[in-house]
């Protein structure tokens, strides 16, 4: 598990099923953190718990659930996808219960992950995408040491109509100076 003053990391557990089950179930996020526009039901996410212990290096993703040391409850969870291996990047994404945003957990997960990442998994980057109208997701992320690196326009739909997404990475490692 990893630790800090506001939050730990940990893995899924069985006892997470309904956790998951009404943040997967949030319409208000449908399209924004993911692919899907439907609900999910119990069975689906049944048979993912069932492969949330695969070998990360095998499934290319991980999924940590960020519980709030207050109460040790769960608030959220952070996500390490599209990993590639070769590369020594992963793409993140972070989702907080809507009643549990606005208290610095999303800060201090995306700095236990970060620590992660680089001294765990030695990825060399991380990166996201974030709409550009998210200004709360933009700031986060700037806060914890990514940068802008461009956008794409016009990249998400929504129900408004075509969003550009801004593209961030977070560099772990300094770059080699090589001879």
């Amino acid at each position: 598990m990893l630790r800090s003053a506001e939050v730990s990391l940990r893995a899924l557990e069985d006892t997470d099923l309904s956790f998951l089950y009404e943040l997967e179930n949030d319409a208000a996020v449908w399209g924004v953190g993911s692919d899907t526009l439907t609900p999910v039901s119990r069975y689906n996410l049944r048979r993912y718990l069932d492969n949330a212990a695969a070998d990360f290096y095998e499934v290319r993703q991980l999924r940590l659930v960020i519980c709030a040391h207050a109460g040790n409850r769960a608030v959220g969870t952070i996500d390490v996808f599209d990993f590639q291996p070769h590369h020594r990047r992963a793409a993140v994404g972070i989702m907080v219960a809507h009643n549990e945003r606005r208290h610095g957990y999303a800060a201090a997960a995306l700095h236990l992950l970060i620590d992660y990442a680089r001294y765990t998994l030695q990825l060399h980057q991380i990166y996201c995408t974030v709409a550009a109208g998210n200004t709360a997701s933009l700031k986060l992320f700037r806060s914890v040491g990514f940068q802008r690196v461009g956008v794409r326009r016009q990249w998400l739909r929504s129900g408004s109509g075509w969003q550009d997404a801004v593209e961030m990475q977070c560099l772990l490692h300094a770059p080699s100076t090589g001879a």
